[in-house]
C-alpha cells in the first residue's frame, strides 16, 4: 500500500522537496540558500510569462537604472538564469546558447549586486554568485526526479561538467555514457 504526503503549503511542498534532493544528492547549502531557493520556485510557479524574456536585454536594462529598480531587474534577471538553467536547461539549446550562458549571465547579476549593496542582502547576492552552479544542481535533480529521459544530452552534460564543474552534469554524463570523465575545470580538477 503506498501513501500519499499531503502539504499544508506550497511553501512545505517546496521546502520538502528541496531538503529530500540536498540530502540525497549531499549538496551543502546553508539554511539562507535554502530558503531563497523555496521562495524563488514559489514566486516563478505562478509566473509562465518569464520563459519569453530575453535576459540578456534584461540584465542590460538593469544596469542603466538606478536604486531599488536596478536591484530588482538584476535579481530577476539572477532568478531567471537559475531557474532557467536548474529546471529549464533545454531551452538553452532552442534559444541557441549554452546553459553555461545562463549561469554567467546568472553569477554575474547576482555579483554585481552584491557588490552595489552594503546590507545583509549583498552576503546573500554573493553567496547565490558563488554557489549558483550548486542551486541549479540541485533545480537539475529536482527537475530530474520523474523525467524518463535525461534533463541533459551527454554533449550538454559535458560542457556543463567541463565550463562550469557542475556535479549534476557530471553524474548524468556518467550515467548517459558509462565513462568516467576526467580533466581540468576552469583551472580546477574535477572528479
Amino acid at each position: 500500500m503506498s501513501s500519499i504526503k499531503l502539504h499544508a503549503t506550497s511553501t512545505a511542498l517546496w521546502q520538502e522537496l528541496i531538503a529530500e534532493t540536498v540530502n540525497q544528492q549531499a549538496y551543502s547549502i546553508n539554511e539562507e540558500l535554502e530558503s531563497y531557493l523555496v521562495f524563488l520556485l514559489m514566486r516563478f510557479s505562478q509566473r509562465p510569462d518569464v520563459t519569453h524574456r530575453v535576459l540578456a536585454l534584461d540584465y542590460l536594462q538593469g544596469q542603466l537604472c538606478q536604486g531599488r529598480e536596478r536591484q530588482h531587474r538584476l535579481a530577476e534577471v539572477g532568478d531567471l538564469c537559475l531557474l532557467f538553467s536548474g529546471l529549464f536547461p533545454q531551452r538553452a539549446e532552442r534559444r541557441r546558447v549554452s546553459i553555461g550562458y545562463y549561469v554567467d549571465l546568472g553569477r554575474s547579476a547576482y555579483l554585481q549586486l552584491a557588490n552595489n549593496l552594503r546590507d545583509a542582502l549583498a552576503e546573500v547576492y554573493a553567496a547565490l554568485s558563488n554557489d549558483f552552479v550548486t542551486l541549479m544542481d540541485i533545480l537539475q535533480a529536482i527537475s530530474q526526479r520523474n523525467r524518463q529521459e535525461p534533463l541533459l544530452t551527454p554533449l550538454q552534460a559535458f560542457d556543463l561538467w567541463q565550463g562550469c564543474g557542475s556535479n549534476q552534469a557530471y553524474q548524468t554524463l556518467t550515467e548517459q555514457t558509462g565513462a568516467l570523465p576526467s580533466g581540468a575545470t576552469n583551472g580546477k580538477t574535477r572528479h
